[in-house]
């Protein structure tokens, strides 16, 4: 069955659930993409400038631009469901440049367990139309994660690197062991780095391409300024972080090895809690009260697995994120989150709660009618 069929299906789901078509335009600027998805998109956005230098991306995805549609609307901070369905453009080794996406958003629900079972159980009808039923669910929770590291009293410094591998999904325990036995060798920009250290990534990101910039510097071995500047920041991490603790590094350890399903996943946080002496109760509650909803929106909650260790790639995610896989082959078919930071860094006065999801319509093998 063609893809435009599989769309249709998707979509009607969608809107029959209530929330409003949009469609984005097509033409976004690069810079708000390189600001809060990182430097390493770069690399797979498909990119122009305009006559006075402006850098515009055909559109790499939807949620930012759905995002900025939001915010210009009206209805800033009110309860609002988009969907979208239309073609997306980035580098994809082995795979089309172009591909089809249809998706939904959910802005400014306070409900926020609620609002994330809901997005998890559209995904799941939309697949279910389309003729997709051997799947399986993968669940993470970075707000889980960024509690336990509030609680375990790491310096930022640590912070940022533990998240930045948690959002790459690579933090299991070797990443753990390797990021902790790293050795520091002196710097010839310990200057620079100084000056750096604990600063805001983002102003110090640009600092350094302003001085790149300044010396006339634009690329250096194939690397652009933004890169140039990405190194400068994870050295200087490197340097002020000094060592993580054996405690913590066993806490972590502990953590990332945790996997079940959510009942099971919650029985052991909560004795790591115990063992450890940490409070995440709030976390924890928050991630009961997910799967309670779970439930109640008649998700199979025994068939889906949570697995401490796994982010998406991605700045902008706050909370509890998953993928949807075709058991046959594993490819994600669906993948989502929230989001409630994203907003916020896209000019809003306060943080607005935000969750969504997209559907990878080119991967999905066919549908029904």
């Amino acid at each position: 069955m063609s893809t435009f069929s599989v769309a249709e299906q998707v979509s009607r789901v969608f809107d029959a659930a209530g929330y409003r078509r949009i469609e984005p335009e097509i033409l976004q600027p690069a810079d708000i993409f390189l600001d809060l998805s990182g430097e390493e998109i770069r690399h797979r956005l498909l990119v122009t400038s305009d006559s006075e230098g402006r850098e515009w991306a055909l559109r790499p995805e939807f949620t930012i631009p759905v995002a900025r549609t939001y915010l210009a609307s009206g209805a800033r901070g009110a309860p609002v469901g988009f969907s979208y369905c239309g073609p997306v453009f980035r580098v994809r080794p082995g795979e089309t440049y172009e591909f089809q996406q249809a998706g939904i958003e959910s802005f400014g629900r306070p409900d926020a367990e609620a609002a994330d079972a809901e997005i998890l159980s559209r995904a799941h009808d939309a697949l279910m139309a389309t003729g997709e039923d051997q799947f399986e669910f993968r669940l993470g929770d970075l707000g889980l994660f960024t509690a336990l590291l509030d609680a375990l009293g790491l310096q930022p410094v640590w912070q940022r690197r533990l998240r930045r591998a948690f959002a790459k999904g690579a933090l299991d325990a070797a990443t753990l062991d390797a990021l902790a036995d790293h050795d520091i060798e002196p710097s010839e920009h310990a200057g620079l780095l100084t000056a750096l250290q604990g600063q805001d990534p983002r102003a110090a990101r640009g600092f350094v391409e302003d001085l790149l910039k300044i010396a006339g510097i634009s690329t250096v071995g194939g690397r652009s300024a933004g890169e140039i500047a990405e190194r400068f920041l994870t050295q200087a991490s490197r340097e002020e972080a000094g060592a993580l603790s054996d405690d913590a590094r066993a806490v972590l350890h502990r953590y990332v090895a945790i996997e079940g399903d959510p009942d099971s996943a919650s029985n052991a946080l909560r004795a790591l809690c115990v063992d450890a002496g940490l409070n995440l109760d709030t976390a924890l509650d928050a991630f009961d009260t997910r799967a309670g909803f779970y439930a109640a929106c008649g998700l199979p909650v025994s068939d889906i697995l949570f697995s401490a260790r796994f982010g998406r790639n991605l700045d902008y995610y706050t909370g509890a994120v998953f993928e949807i896989r075709r058991k046959a082959d594993s490819r994600v078919l669906v993948g989502g989150g929230r989001y409630d930071r994203l907003l916020h860094l896209l000019g809003a006065s306060d943080m607005i709660p935000a969750v969504g999801c997209a559907v990878f319509l080119d991967r999905i093998k066919g549908g029904r009618s």
